[in-house]
């Protein structure tokens, strides 16, 4: 992982393909632009046809209303283009009914601006972003390739950063923050 990106920096630009239905192929493109105006969380995992990211990617969809009911949108997103993403989806039955885009970062611009590829795979490691309104990233987690994420974590750490206030080791939504 060289010159990785990250927390008060600004999200990179980004021009991508998108799987978003198991039907269209008509792929929309979606760019930096998508992410202003919202809470967003951007998760890359390193390839499709794998054992572990299914698991992570269906839990994201499983806790979809969660961050929707946050007013946050969620990305997904791997080094496979939007065709394979596509034949995933066809393919694995925890994948069909995704409720968010599977960005295909197929030429690993994205992955390379954020300093996120696995520097002997060459595929993106389980990297999680949350990024404000603004475009601006406010939390970064980077699990190596064998290692699945925490999604409630990823909610847990948006509930606190939405606070805007000072919130303490393990507090969770509804608690006292210190502010």
């Amino acid at each position: 992982m060289n010159n990785m990106i990250g927390i008060t920096q600004k999200f990179p630009s980004f021009k991508l393909e998108a799987c978003v239905s198991l039907e269209d192929k008509s792929f929309p493109v979606f760019t930096e632009a998508a992410l202003l105006g919202k809470w967003s969380v951007i998760f890359f995992w390193p390839l499709d046809f794998t054992f572990v990211c299914p698991t992570e990617i269906a839990s994201f969809n499983q806790h979809f209303n969660d961050f929707r009911d946050r007013e946050a949108q969620i990305f997904g997103a791997s080094a496979d283009s939007a065709f394979v993403h596509m034949a995933w989806r066809n393919n694995h039955k925890d994948l069909r009914d995704l409720q968010f885009p599977m960005l295909a970062d197929y030429k690993k611009e994205l992955s390379t601006a954020l300093g996120i590829l696995h520097p002997e795979v060459g595929a993106p490691f389980r990297a999680t972003y949350i990024v404000d309104p603004e475009g601006i990233i406010r939390w970064v987690s980077v699990n190596d390739l064998s290692v699945g994420r925490n999604v409630k974590e990823v909610l847990r750490t948006l509930d606190g950063l939405q606070t805007d206030e000072l919130c303490p080791c393990n507090w969770e939504k509804g608690q006292a923050t210190l502010g």
